[in-house]
């Protein structure tokens, strides 16, 4: 995932104290007093356009990213706050470029250029520290979407229902390797993503967090976004019914949740009864993440709604 490229965002004293040591070296280059101070206020602002630039380049151009990360910088930050804060760093960038030469060449027709190098170096940590508030914004940002989960653009299976029904343990069966467990920004539960390779395709199962476990009326409006920035990952909805209410949860409040589902997203929900070693329920497809049992039906059923997908977009493709 690109987001974990991301390098630390350094604060404004940071960006001035690596540049000053690089100015410093440079100037050690030049015998001439004045030359050397010309050559540290040049290196100085080279040094600072140099250090922002890598700052904005090293994040990435949000229009491209997958609409999961977009949703998510939408609903905790915004995007425009993040353009915003990303132009002040390339405002700073741009003027030191832009004026540094000019200081530069000041200070070498100065009486007295050490006074000179002062007043220039001043003007240029002055412009630096005017974005020290974007620099610790944008390394806050880079702190929660290095933590995020790898998600694709893969089918994915998004897996939905209450607490302890066994969305975690289904994952962690039908994933051939151990799913990926990281924290969410908008829950203290943690998202789980997992894969599974079939043939030369990858399908990628995503567990919902814990905030469907609150009543509608009850979610904040940053709960219902990072909602459906989830469901919207899904080909298909896999929802799972605990008929043994071991879960917890009435299976009347269950059912409730399920219909909710239905009514917020437009791909196929496919319903799965678990804990079939406990209770089985007509009516719909069991299974027992305990035992195993009925988990590879569940799985072959998944795997006709991606066929069916492929199916779908290689005609309209032929069409």
């Amino acid at each position: 995932m690109e987001f974990e490229k991301i390098p630390t965002v350094p604060t404004a004293d940071e960006v001035l104290g690596r540049s000053f040591r690089r100015a410093a070296a440079r100037m050690k280059e030049k015998k001439n007093k004045d030359r050397a101070n010309e050559e540290f206020v040049r290196a100085v602002s080279q040094a600072i356009h140099d250090r922002l630039v890598r700052v904005i380049q090293s994040f990435p151009e949000f229009d491209d990213v997958p609409p999961f990360y977009r949703d998510i910088v939408e609903i905790m930050w915004g995007l425009e706050r993040v353009r915003k804060a990303l132009g002040g760093v390339g405002w700073a960038a741009r003027w030191a470029r832009t004026h540094g030469p000019g200081l530069a060449y000041q200070t070498r027709k100065a009486e007295n250029s050490a006074v000179l190098r002062k007043r220039a170096v001043a003007r240029l940590a002055s412009v630096v520290h005017q974005i020290d508030d974007e620099l610790h914004f944008l390394n806050d940002i880079r702190n929660v979407l290095r933590k995020l989960p790898h998600v694709s653009d893969e089918f994915t299976v998004v897996i939905a229902g209450y607490p302890n029904v066994g969305k975690s343990s289904f994952i962690r069966l039908v994933s051939t390797a151990s799913p990926e467990v990281a924290s969410y920004p908008f829950t203290t539960k943690g998202i789980i993503v997992g894969h599974r390779t079939i043939g030369p395709d990858r399908m990628q199962f995503v567990d919902t967090p814990g905030i469907l476990d609150r009543q509608k009326e009850d979610r904040n409006a940053i709960e219902r976004q990072a909602l459906n920035a989830i469901v919207n990952l899904a080909d298909v909805i896999l929802f799972i019914l605990d008929a043994s209410e071991h879960c917890g949860y009435p299976i009347e409040e269950q059912v409730r949740l399920l219909h909710e589902v239905e009514e917020m997203v437009s791909v196929p929900v496919f319903v799965v009864v678990n804990k079939s070693d406990l209770v089985y329920f007509d009516g719909y497809m069991n299974m027992s993440t305990e035992t195993a049992d009925g988990v590879d039906e569940v799985l072959d059923t998944l795997l006709t709604y991606r066929d069916r997908e492929k199916s779908e977009n290689y005609e309209g493709v032929a069409d």
